[in-house]
């Protein structure tokens, strides 16, 4: 085979790799970081529980946002420049928040009862941390990346709104990985949660064409608007039957407590894959399409080949991880 075939594509296969991983880190952790903004709300007595649900997933599901970035950086550095630089401080936020994360997580695990309450506040708070900077910059990115009071103030809304988003997605977590008092009160919070949810994709629905009238086109001419409409009817749909399944849960025999992560987890789907839609082919809105920013062929040959490999070895690990820890998280023991 004529390797140099490939060469028109590469920009392409990159572009749904990188999508993929951007999409996969949200979903899984998303509902760490969710599980983490909840502590604010939750008793003492069901923290221990809450990390118990989470213990043996946090540290791999971030091996997925590792990977996005390495593909953005190796397959479309000049995108990759562009992008860090006018995010420089949400990025370096998130990055602190992170890092606070990991050491809370460890340090409660040997810490006394005297001194865990510390390490709960900074676990609440690097993840509340990383949340609203990942939020931040989403609405920067869908408002093409300005710095004026508006790109602003829309992104503070998108990143309160995304934080809320994770905090339903860790709550549908919880409503899976937990019973008793602790499930029931995760199903009072995702219902909450969810409000802050819709109001965050319909105001990026909003703003997305109107940034661009490039996407307005997109959006609203024909037939384009018709193959793009099931996507928000879909999400419209899944709105509702979420709050209708919440207000039966938790049931009887725990049989749709898995539900509510299936149905955020489309959701989540169906929001990117209308952003996908909308900024495609530009990897750096109206700026830099992924044929402009894309590494030399050669060069992205090599790199497919090595993520060809590393690719299948972290979604293996993760599937095995997730039915190895299936079921209900027990008590936090580190003996």
């Amino acid at each position: 085979m004529d390797v140099s075939l490939i060469y028109p594509h590469l920009p392409v296969i990159f572009a749904v790799l990188m999508g993929i991983s951007i999409l996969v880190y949200v979903i899984l952790d998303g509902f760490d970081l969710g599980v983490g903004i909840l502590f604010a709300v939750a008793p003492v007595e069901d923290r221990d529980r809450m990390i118990a649900s989470i213990g043996p997933f946090w540290d791999a599901n971030e091996t997925w946002l590792v990977l996005a970035i390495g593909i953005l950086l190796v397959a479309f550095p000049i995108a990759h420049g562009v992008i860090l630089t006018a995010l420089y401080l949400p990025v370096a936020v998130m990055l602190i928040g992170l890092i606070a994360r990991g050491i809370a997580f460890e340090f409660r695990a040997k810490a006394n009862a005297d001194e865990k309450w510390l390490w709960n506040r900074v676990f609440f708070g690097g993840s509340l941390v990383t949340a609203l900077a990942q939020g931040y910059m989403l609405g920067a990115y869908v408002l093409g990346l300005r710095g004026d009071m508006i790109g602003v103030q829309f992104g503070l809304v998108v990143a309160l709104c995304l934080t809320a988003t994770y905090a339903a997605t860790g709550a549908a977590w919880l409503i899976y990985k937990t019973e008793g008092d602790l499930q029931k009160r995760a199903v009072g919070w995702m219902q909450r949660a969810l409000l802050f949810t819709m109001i965050g994709m319909l105001a990026i629905s909003l703003a997305t064409p109107l940034a661009s009238a490039r996407i307005f086109d997109k959006w609203f001419s024909v037939p384009e608007i018709v193959f793009l409409a099931p996507l928000p009817l879909m999400a419209g749909f899944l709105f509702g039957f979420l709050f209708w399944q919440l207000a039966y849960l938790p049931d009887r025999n725990d049989r749709f407590s898995l539900v509510p992560f299936i149905a955020m987890t489309a959701i989540l789907a169906l929001g990117f894959a209308g952003l996908a839609y909308s900024f495609y082919p530009y990897v750096v809105p109206d700026r830099l399409t992924i044929y402009e920013a894309s590494a030399a062929p050669e060069s992205l040959i090599i790199i497919l080949a090595g993520t060809l490999v590393v690719l299948p070895v972290i979604a293996g690990y993760s599937v095995f991880a997730y039915r190895v820890f299936g079921g209900k998280a027990t008590e936090l023991r580190y003996d």
